[in-house]
């Protein structure tokens, strides 16, 4: 069992570093993490178009007056091709998305200061540097094209981190489990 434990410790520790390279390579390259997810998003909506053609092909006779799978699927399929024929654009509607979502998110937390300082709350001022700094994440997110995918790799790196140290920590002491 000891020797188990060990192998799944250092089979821990080898995935943790290849993630590690991952989140580095992503960090070095992001646009290529975004071409990554519009690939897959492309191929998963031609894959459900192709999914609803066939249904309809299938369903044919047995309920067409509702029956709308095939324009479904075909624009599915079309969907598909333009995810992947323009990867940037769909890239940057996706940051532009995410943006405009965190900045919601600050508006919404200046309201949330308002009403704290109307109500004599002391941590007001605390929260009113939160809201301005996600509303700053915000702006930064919609102009800068590679923030998401810098992100995302730090976010990743540090896990991959965090998980080796917890691996060798783990290797250190599998003696003392038995």
């Amino acid at each position: 069992m000891e020797e188990f434990l060990k192998k799944t410790g250092w089979t821990s520790i080898i995935t943790s570093v290849v993630t590690a390279i991952i989140g580095v390579s992503i960090i070095r390259n992001p646009g290529a993490l975004m071409n990554v997810v519009a690939y897959i998003l492309g191929i998963v909506f031609i894959g459900f178009g192709i999914v609803k053609l066939i249904s309809y092909f299938v369903a044919k006779g047995t309920y067409d007056f509702y029956n709308y799978e095939m324009v479904f699927g075909i624009l599915a399929i079309i969907m598909g091709i333009v995810t992947i024929a323009y990867r940037e654009t769909i890239a940057t509607i996706f940051r532009i998305v995410i943006g405009i979502w965190i900045l919601y998110s600050g508006l919404m937390r200046l309201g949330l200061v308002s009403k704290l300082k109307s109500l004599g709350i002391k941590e007001w001022k605390t929260a009113l540097v939160i809201a301005i700094l996600i509303l700053l994440s915000g702006v930064y997110v919609i102009f800068n094209g590679a923030s998401i995918g810098v992100a995302i790799g730090i976010a990743i790196l540090i896990y991959s981190v965090m998980d080796i140290i917890e691996g060798v920590i783990f290797l250190r002491n599998v003696d003392s489990i038995f």
